[in-house]
């Protein structure tokens, strides 16, 4: 006889713990409401009912899966990030709790610019944190730009999703380069770059270093970089009294903020996530 929906989620949460997983409430809650088509809401009044065989035996194929390490938002195709519902695919970083530091910081910027904010996503991705400041700052204009065609065929769907288009484009930008001719200048750029020092990649999770896409990990052979980059090539397309916002990896706040002073930053300070570490760096022009 088939077991109940509960059945199914104690399981999966067992069997995510057995291979390590962290958060195996939020992984087994979404990969059962995946499997069987049901909002959370519903599980959560249907959990006493039994499941079909077809629902179990979709549960059974998602689970082997990520006890192989391939991470639940590319299983399910979205993820929640700053309210918002995503979609994600292995072509874009999964949007992670860290980065919400990066999007606060960056609505709280365009929030002080009194008319006519503009507001540059460098290195989008998914698209996650410009599309967390269309949504919360009325009026400003957001471009995400990013190098991957991947990347940005996310974000274009992602546009789409949050009902964003009279506020959000893309465009297809490379951050390593100068900037583009006719892309503007802004109020406000958050850059969450590539940072991974290129050693450290194979040490990685296997959830990452198998599953996430390298071109959006490797920050070259110190990680740094996109932030000297940014911070030399990208000062032109930052409006006098503009703000530069970078998320950082967790020992890099230093090197970042003295790239920033050399470049004529000022104002510079930084802004720890929920595990107490220094992730964003934010400098003025």
């Amino acid at each position: 006889m088939a077991g109940t929906y509960n059945d199914l989620y104690l399981n999966a949460r067992k069997r995510l713990r057995a291979v390590g997983v962290e958060e195996d409430q939020l992984e087994a809650r979404e990969l059962i409401c995946y499997a069987s088509g049901k909002t959370r809401e519903e599980f959560l009044r249907d959990r006493g009912f039994y499941a079909s065989g077809e629902i179990e035996e979709r549960m059974e194929w998602l689970l082997r899966r990520r006890e192989a390490g391939e991470p639940v938002p590319y299983l399910i195709g979205e993820w929640d990030f700053y309210g918002m519902s995503l979609d994600v695919d292995n072509g874009v970083l999964i949007p992670r709790p860290d980065t919400e530091v990066l999007a606060q910081r960056a609505i709280a910027c365009a929030q002080q610019v009194k008319e006519s904010c503009r507001v540059l996503d460098l290195c989008a991705g998914s698209g996650c944190v410009g599309l967390a400041v269309a949504k919360h700052v009325a009026g400003c204009r957001v471009l995400l730009a990013d190098v991957s065609d991947d990347a940005l065929r996310v974000a274009r769907r992602n546009v789409r999703k949050t009902g964003l288009r009279g506020q959000v484009g893309c465009e297809r930008v490379n951050a390593l380069e100068l900037p583009p001719r006719g892309v503007g200048t802004f109020d406000v750029i958050a850059c969450n770059p590539p940072y991974i020092r290129r050693a450290e990649l194979e040490t990685l999770d296997i959830s990452v270093r198998e599953f996430e896409p390298l071109l959006a990990l490797d920050g070259g052979e110190d990680g740094l970089d996109f932030y000297r980059a940014v911070t030399s090539d990208w000062r032109t397309a930052l409006r006098q009294g503009g703000t530069l916002l970078f998320e950082v990896g967790y020992d890099q706040a230093d090197a970042v903020i003295a790239l920033m002073e050399k470049r004529g930053f000022r104002e510079i300070q930084t802004y720890r996530d929920g595990q107490g570490i220094r992730r964003v760096v934010e400098g003025h022009l």
